[in-house]
């Protein structure tokens, strides 16, 4: 297997939607053929927010089983849940005791989320991007996949292991590249064309789930906010129109082609031509997924073996990385 190491993570704090996919987790099973790679279901960073337990299991199984059927290998490379791995907390409060206050008050997705509400939201997601360094760095990851909204977070990962490094006079901790897919796609939601498709958002009309089955992606599509005017001629020309923008998009990207390329052949007709074929599009593409995920869901058993193998694999890369962080802070061994 290649040397360069990959580490991903996704929160299981609901199920995986069509943004998901189409922003993170295709992308990830086209890295399994280039690099060594470790998928991790972030469940510590789930409950940064508070999470029902019972949801925040089945979530788990599902977020698992959603990137099986998606074409992730666990038997060529690791999956596993975050919190099975004891080495990420430990490397976790080592980092709390080395990143400065002034840039993680610099983190703008922590403003983002809590806005002026900021003092009743809980102090684990405000240091959110300290176990998310430890997440990479635990096993010296070379690389690592991030949309926008986590370019920050990975810089400050960098900055984290190289104050690491000076203050305890070692080059111990690599520097780690993003990796941002050529044409990495941001679904918006299908009821508010801006705001990002999301699994956490009240109204389940607003995404399509990655376990939709097709009577349902047809009826999420069907009510998908557009406006009134026909498709234009140019990409250009949909800047101003966040809804039909979106709607090409998701077209776009899973048909591996361009917005422009699209409007080519829909210039000038309405939509409800066009949001009947995106829907085949959409089903072709989603439903294979959502069955073989299902069918993965009623063997509880294989799931949590597939994820407790992925663990112990996980331990054995984690456990001396962060041993030797912590000979090289002075804990007794």
């Amino acid at each position: 297997m290649p040397t360069q190491r990959v580490f991903s993570g996704i929160q299981p704090s609901g199920i995986p939607q069509l943004g998901n996919y189409l922003g993170a987790i295709r992308h990830w099973v086209r890295l399994q053929s280039d690099y060594s790679c470790l998928f991790c279901l972030v469940d510590m960073h789930a409950i940064t927010v508070w999470q029902n337990p019972e949801e925040l299991r089945h979530h788990t199984l599902t977020q698992a089983a959603v990137l099986l059927a998606s074409g992730i290998d666990a038997q060529k490379h690791i999956l596993f849940n975050q919190s099975a791995v004891f080495a990420h907390a430990r490397l976790g409060w080592i980092f709390n005791c080395i990143t400065r206050l002034g840039w993680l008050n610099r983190m703008t997705q922590f403003k983002d989320k809590t806005g002026k509400d900021r003092e009743n939201y809980s102090s684990g997601l405000y240091v959110y991007p300290n176990l998310m360094a430890a997440d990479i760095l635990a096993y010296k990851a070379t690389h690592v996949p991030v949309g926008e909204d986590q370019k920050q977070h990975l810089e400050l990962t960098n900055d984290i292991a190289q104050k690491f490094n000076h203050d305890y006079s070692v080059a111990f901790f690599p520097q780690v590249k993003p990796l941002i897919p050529p044409t990495a796609a941001r679904i918006m939601s299908l009821r508010d064309g801006t705001k990002k498709m999301s699994k956490s958002d009240p109204s389940s009309q607003s995404r399509i789930d990655l376990t939709d089955d097709a009577d349902t992606i047809r009826l999420k599509i069907r009510r998908a906010k557009t406006d009134t005017a026909p498709l234009p001629d140019h990409s250009n020309d949909l800047t101003e129109r966040p809804e039909a923008k979106n709607l090409v998009s998701i077209y776009a990207a899973l048909t591996n082609t361009t917005i422009d390329h699209v409007l080519e052949t829909y210039q000038g007709k309405g939509f409800s031509v066009f949001k009947e074929d995106l829907t085949e599009v959409v089903i072709n593409a989603i439903v294979p997924i959502g069955q073989e995920a299902i069918r993965l869901l009623k063997n509880e058993t294989y799931l949590l073996e597939i994820l407790r193998n992925g663990a112990d694999r996980a331990s054995t890369l984690a456990n001396p990385v962060v041993s030797e962080v912590e000979k090289i802070v002075g804990f007794l061994s």
